[in-house]
């Protein structure tokens, strides 16, 4: 395997949380990062593009954002991360390190829970509580008044959630809700090795490995801070994560067809021997089953399907962002 090939353990553990139950081979995980690496290259060069056209040579968080605009759970769970990040980095610095910061792929609801769990008998005490900042984006509706909105209160005077807020939780219930499907039948040990693949991730505690794999120096002009890497792990893993979902639909659907197939000829092989290859429900994700889930999420996107001003020849199109 070439040396630019670096995140086969940290993709495999991706994909096994995203449904993959099998050891996917080398050619599969492969196929998954050049596919990754491909989409940050396209993400950051969409993001430098954007960055310029405000006149600024840095990327900015708002830009990586505008790319995935369109997809508002996403975009509401990546912005409930940023919130509860920079909570947990203001406790950090004033109680001396006594907040941990949570690793980018923890479920933001656990977070979100945590300081409602805060009760009299909290040793911080009722005098460190700390407000969430909310990220405001320059596309946002609130941002178009000249005057600022105040936000909704409840009953106790607390700023209430918002619809966007919402909209995250639910995708976030959704993906616990799986997760438990999942887990409901694991053993302890079984249930530990999923907790430590669930902590997989391209840049936590590998910023300089990921900037060097990804080339980030000569994509763009300056240093990304620590906000945009952050962002690119938690898209990064989203990649994988939808890449997997989508390939184990594939291998499905082409179970399925060979199933009938074998029924329709009633050639079904009862006996088995030594170097007879796996069962087809036991086979794992190809690299094949991966390339068409990657063409299938290429074509869904309807921005990618109209030829504009098509004049004959070949004609680049834009990388769709998945």
């Amino acid at each position: 395997m070439s040396d630019k090939y670096r995140y086969k353990p940290e993709i495999q553990q991706m994909m096994f949380v995203s449904g993959e139950t099998n050891d996917p081979p080398t050619e599969t995980t492969a196929v998954i990062e050049d596919i990754v690496r491909s989409q940050v290259v396209e993400m950051l060069l969409q993001a430098t593009a954007q960055a310029a056209k405000r006149g600024s040579r840095s990327i900015a968080v708002e830009d990586l954002i505008f790319l995935i605009r369109h997809d508002r759970a996403k975009v509401n769970r990546l912005r409930t991360y940023l919130s509860w990040k920079d909570v947990r980095k203001n406790a950090k610095d004033q109680e001396g390190g006594a907040v941990e910061g949570a690793d980018l792929l923890e479920d933001v609801a656990g977070a979100a829970a945590a300081p409602a769990a805060t009760g009299p008998a909290d040793p911080v005490g009722p005098k460190m509580k700390y407000r969430k900042s909310k990220v405001k984006l320059p596309w946002d509706l609130t941002n178009m008044f000249p005057e600022a909105v105040p936000d909704a209160e409840d009953d106790d005077g607390a700023a209430g959630p918002d619809e966007d807020e919402l909209e995250a939780s639910l995708a976030t219930l959704q993906r616990l809700k799986s997760a438990d499907e999942r887990t409901r039948a694991m053993t302890k040990e079984e249930y530990v090795h999923w907790s430590e693949c669930r902590q997989a991730s391209f840049t936590f505690r590998k910023g300089k490995r990921f900037r060097e794999w990804a080339g980030i120096s000569a994509l763009t002009d300056s240093k990304p801070n620590d906000d945009i890497i952050d962002i690119l792990g938690f898209l990064t893993f989203e990649i994988v994560a939808v890449l997997t979902e989508e390939a184990i639909k594939v291998k499905e659907a082409e179970d399925e067809m060979e199933m009938r197939r074998s029924k329709r000829t009633k050639t079904r092989k009862t006996e088995r021997f030594l170097f007879d290859p796996p069962d087809e429900d036991q086979r794992p994700v190809l690299a094949k089953h991966v390339t068409e889930a990657f063409r299938n999420l290429q074509r869904s996107k309807p921005k990618q399907q109209a030829l504009r001003n098509f004049s004959g020849g070949l004609v680049r199109t834009r990388t769709a962002v998945i």
